[in-house]
């Protein structure tokens, strides 16, 4: 599958798959961002990309950040008719501090100083230019047809929602 993509900044990274057997492709920060904690933020790719029809872009998170720092990528999808630049949105779940330091984390677990030196919340992280940020999959769509009816036909979960099969092997607990 050929897919499109414009630079739409002369930073952005032209993405690729790590490995031949690889589902994903990283996308990459296209400029600094920081991120305190509490906050969310858009992290621009500098990327706009032609999706074919009938397919999707899903954003998903990248396994080592989620593992190793308290930021969180959210789930996303890029339609096949949006020509705009694609984003990560990330949250920084770490605990609100009221203490402040001029150094911020990076997603590959160094520390340096904030380069105007200001002072930030403790636990912020810096998305630093040119960082692998999230992770991307094309995957076909299927558009359902919606049909209003009186009655739905019977299951054997039926209505039953959150949490109703338990945590636990054997029902609820």
């Amino acid at each position: 599958m050929n897919v499109n993509i414009k630079r739409l900044s002369p930073d952005a990274q032209i993405p690729a798959y790590a490995h031949v057997t690889d589902a994903g492709f990283d996308l990459v920060a296209a400029e600094d961002v920081i991120i305190e904690p509490g906050e969310t933020a858009c992290v621009p790719t500098g990327l706009a990309f032609e999706i074919p029809e009938g397919f999707e872009m899903q954003i998903r998170p990248r396994s080592g950040i989620t593992l190793k720092t308290p930021l969180r990528v959210q789930l996303g999808t890029v339609d096949a008719g949006y020509r705009g630049e694609v984003g990560v949105i990330v949250d920084n779940i770490a605990p609100d501090d009221v203490f402040t330091t001029r150094a911020c984390y990076h997603v590959d677990g160094t520390v340096s100083e904030v380069s105007d030196r200001r002072e930030v919340l403790v636990n912020t992280y810096i998305i630093r230019k040119s960082d692998r940020i999230a992770q991307a999959v094309i995957k076909p769509v299927e558009q359902a047809v919606f049909t209003e009816a009186d009655s739905l036909g019977d299951s054997d979960r039926g209505a039953g929602g959150f949490g109703s099969s338990g945590v636990k092997q054997g029902g609820l607990v």
